[in-house]
């Protein structure tokens, strides 16, 4: 099954290593991510999700949810999940 396009970064924090993703689709706590930009890809699982600075275990379309990433990203990067 392809991988669904669910948003795109719109704000990176390095030093925290979190995304900030505005929601096409929804996501859950526990559902794998693949991000993409240009050449660089990778996958990982959701550990936590956060709307502003609250934990929940979903987040729906429209949503700005905060994600911790594994690897750096920059902002225009797209998430996908993985089917």
């Amino acid at each position: 099954m392809a991988d669904v396009l669910i948003g795109k970064v719109t704000h990176y924090y390095n030093k925290a290593m979190v995304v900030v993703v505005k929601l096409e689709k929804p996501i859950s706590t526990g559902d794998t991510i693949k991000i993409k930009r240009g050449d660089e890809e990778f996958e990982q699982k959701i550990e936590s999700l956060q709307i502003e600075h609250e934990q929940v275990a979903k987040g729906k379309k429209g949503d700005k949810i905060a994600i911790k990433v594994v690897q750096p990203t920059k902002e225009g990067a797209e998430i996908y999940k993985v089917e």
